[in-house]
């Protein structure tokens, strides 16, 4: 659907360059998007590498252990049906972990290996378990305390403050985040009592 909508918007937008006499607009637009992606791709690996590099050196500090420890009650009320000690745990923990870091990037391989450890305890093998979808509502709507990809972004085009973004994306994805957790919740509820 996202697609159509995508595609609807670039033939609107040429369609209106045409009528308007400014065809050669489109494809101007076209090469500096493109210039601005590379140059863009290329500042953020350095920040990416950078706190990728920082992760490493908490992980090896044991902070991320800490934050997983942490986490663990916490997780154990979301996840109800997960055991405690089964390896898909371990994957959502770590995985909320680098995304509360703001390293997304990082956190998707242990995205992937938490929603196979949560499949082999899936009972139906063709629809996904009230754990699967609340892991995918939590990561998606995970809160960051570093919005790091932002802040390079921001640091790029030349912001004088370019961790200004912080405070905001901490409320806003904490928010995010609870909205996600509680809707999950409710719509759990609604249907285990057979509404849909």
């Amino acid at each position: 659907m996202v697609n159509f909508v995508w595609l609807g918007m670039i033939v609107f937008g040429i369609l209106v360059a045409a009528v308007n006499g400014n065809i050669e607009v489109v494809t101007k637009a076209a090469l500096d998007g493109a210039d601005h992606a590379v140059k863009i791709s290329i500042s953020l690996i350095a920040i990416i590498t950078f706190w990728l590099g920082i992760m490493k050196l908490a992980e090896e500090a044991g902070l991320v252990r800490a934050l997983a420890w942490i986490m663990r009650p916490v997780m154990n009320f979301i996840f109800p049906s997960v055991p405690k000690d089964h390896p898909a745990m371990g994957a959502i923990i770590m995985n909320l972990s680098v995304n509360i870091l703001g390293l997304g990037n990082a956190a998707t391989p242990m995205g992937l290996i938490a929603m196979r450890e949560l499949q082999k305890l899936n009972r139906g093998q063709d629809t996904a378990s009230d754990a699967m979808c609340t892991f995918l509502a939590l990561n998606t709507s995970c809160m960051t305390l570093i919005p790091t990809t932002i802040i390079g972004i921001r640091l790029f085009y030349g912001s004088t403050d370019p961790t200004g973004i912080v405070g905001p994306t901490i409320m806003a994805t904490a928010f995010s985040m609870t909205v996600a957790l509680v809707t999950d919740r409710i719509l759990r509820l609604v249907y285990s009592r057979g509404g849909r």
